[in-house]
């Protein structure tokens, strides 16, 4: 056996180690860039704005994993709708109280502009015909979609469930917006090297409305990951 060869392998063993480290540390220490925690400090800083009525679309059971409902965030909204895909009996599948909706079928009629917002997490990617599943998004609401997306994640799926297709930019998120009729009004993202990176968007038929309310955002010449891919020594 040649010995460069295991003095090569241990070394790589405890490089591998060190970035596992920096990475855990890097995590206990900037929890605020939690895709999901983020994410949903991002929504609490909007969701009051909107108001008449909201669905979460594709909502599963409505909750924000930080033991809280998207529901809640959602304090001005008159009428809260959850919609779901599967309908089985299973405990585990979804809100109870949740709407049938397939967002790869044309959409029934009385879904058409039927809320004044739209809230998407996290759901998009997983959904093979994006197109069409986009399109209908924007073909519920009267004015506002609220999308969460990732640009940056490793490949998650459940084996006869869902699969996973796709990833985000934000140039692409705002050719899809214009394309179905809406523009972007804010995007950002939880940029960083510790975890995974969300987009955080929203966009509306009438843009001028929200001029000066939303929050300032992104540009869509921020360059999204930069910090990921340009750390030193790459930590990922």
């Amino acid at each position: 056996m040649n010995p460069n060869s295991l003095t090569t392998g241990w070394a790589t063993l405890w490089i591998e180690m060190l970035r596992r480290w920096v990475l855990n540390a890097g995590r206990r220490y900037h929890l605020d860039e939690n895709p999901r925690r983020w994410s949903n400090s991002e929504l609490r800083k909007v969701a009051p704005l909107f108001k008449g009525q909201v669905a979460n679309v594709s909502g599963w059971r409505d909750e924000d994993k930080e033991l809280g409902h998207y529901r809640d965030y959602f304090s001005a909204a008159t009428e809260y709708a959850i919609t779901n895909y599967w309908g089985s009996a299973a405990a585990n599948d979804g809100h109870p109280d949740s709407i049938p909706l397939d967002l790869t079928a044309d959409l029934p009629a009385e879904f058409n502009r039927r809320f004044d917002a739209v809230f998407n997490h996290t759901v998009l990617e997983h959904i093979d015909d994006l197109e069409k599943a986009f399109g209908n998004l924007c073909v519920m609401t009267r004015d506002v979609v609220v999308l969460v997306v990732p640009y940056i994640q490793d490949i998650h799926f459940t084996e006869g469930l869902y699969g996973d297709c796709w990833r985000f930019t934000p140039h692409g998120l705002n050719f899809m917006f214009r394309r179905h009729g809406l523009e972007m009004v804010y995007l950002t993202a939880n940029d960083g090297v510790w975890y995974p990176i969300y987009l955080f968007a929203v966009a509306s038929r009438s843009p001028e409305r929200w001029k000066g309310v939303l929050p300032e955002g992104r540009t869509l010449t921020h360059r999204v990951g930069h910090a990921m891919f340009h750390h030193p020594k790459e930590v990922w």
